[in-house]
């Protein structure tokens, strides 16, 4: 797991940050915040953790979408009295009973804990996380949530606590609210049985017709996006077979 923490912090911070991203700034009074930010057109571009500080926020990313997302947030800083900078932190997560310091995962109990700052005893075997993932059909950045492509709907955010739907407006809430209200989700990401292994991001074939791609596997099981009126009955992944849980 390799994360970097940005550092948010001066007079309007808080505002800044509210008007950005797909959950509400007012969780950081219980612990840890989950949240996205967006396209304007509704396209996830990154997630991460919002993490209460001594008159900042620290923002918990993947380390390969942290200058990206560095550069997004100076984008929209325009006139804001904000500081956006990295910090030297190290990320620990883990499972079990939290060290004194950590905050519960805000997704999932199961998701067990983070840390930041000293290292602590942690849980971070890859394959266990990747099934622990799978089982809960928690999509990862980079695999099953894709820049410019994916849509946090579709990838589960209500349900792993990553959106709020009272909080106002952010950047690509029209398209996501429209989603939520007005539309049933057609597609999506879900746990399924596999059969076999195929590469992550391999096509799902349902008789001939496309039905979506097989994403991270682990103890026969995997996370799928889907179409769900064509995800019927056993498919293929290359050599994979694949079947809905549901």
């Amino acid at each position: 797991m390799k994360r970097t923490v940005l550092r948010v912090d001066g007079a309007d911070h808080r505002k800044f940050l509210q008007d950005l991203v797909t959950n509400n700034l007012g969780g950081l009074d219980r612990g840890l915040v989950y949240a996205g930010l967006l396209t304007p057109q509704g396209k996830y571009l990154f997630d991460f953790f919002l993490i209460p500080a001594d008159g900042a926020i620290w923002i918990d990313v993947a380390a390969d979408r942290a200058q990206a997302l560095g550069q997004r947030l100076t984008m929209y800083r325009l006139r804001a009295d904000v500081a956006i900078a990295p910090m030297d932190v190290v990320v620990t997560r883990g499972f079990g009973p939290a060290p004194e310091g950590a905050f519960a995962d805000p997704r999932l109990r199961a998701l067990g804990w983070r840390a930041y700052g000293a290292q602590m005893p942690s849980s971070d075997d890859a394959g266990e996380w990747d099934a622990l993932r799978v089982a809960h059909c928690v999509p990862e950045t980079g695999v099953e949530l894709i820049a410019d492509q994916s849509y946090i709907l579709e990838c589960g955010f209500e349900r792993l606590n990553g959106v709020d739907f009272r909080k106002g407006c952010y950047v690509g809430q029209e398209v996501t609210a429209r989603m939520k209200h007005k539309t049933e989700l057609k597609k999506g990401l879900v746990t399924v049985g596999v059969e076999g292994a195929a590469p992550v991001g391999t096509d799902i074939d349902a008789g001939g017709k496309a039905a979506g791609a097989l994403f991270t596997q682990a103890d026969g099981q995997g996370i799928a996006y889907l179409r769900f009126d064509r995800a019927k009955g056993l498919m293929t992944a290359g050599d994979a077979v694949v079947r809905r849980l549901d």
